[in-house]
């Protein structure tokens, strides 16, 4: 997608590339996935190779990913982005009543 000549994100439709509150950016996403997907594929690939040391690599990769991918974008993922919305979310409230002078009412302290 382009904006202004600009090659957007999915997600980055509006001119000043601002996203509804509680959706976390493209990159976000990017960085959740990865952190999911790596110690799982970790630790996939050792049980693999103890587990099925004389299986092509091909069928090692089909084993892993049919594991790793749902468990990934159905458990981990959605969790941490929860875990990174509530962090933006605390970061946000502190931001805003440190310009303001009020002190943090927010219910989540």
């Amino acid at each position: 997608m382009h904006h202004d000549g600009i090659a957007l994100a999915a997600d980055e439709t509006d001119h000043d590339h601002h996203r509804p509150p509680g959706v976390a950016s493209v990159h976000t996403r990017a960085l959740m996935t990865w952190i999911a997907i790596y110690p799982l594929a970790a630790i996939g690939m050792t049980l693999l190779g103890s587990l099925a040391p004389t299986w092509p690599s091909a069928l090692r990769a089909l084993a892993l990913t049919a594991v790793v991918v749902p468990v990934t974008v159905y458990l981990t993922v959605p969790r941490l982005l929860l875990v990174a919305l509530a962090v933006s979310t605390r970061i946000s409230r502190r931001h805003r009543a440190g310009r303001t002078g009020l002190p943090n009412t927010g219910a989540h302290q």
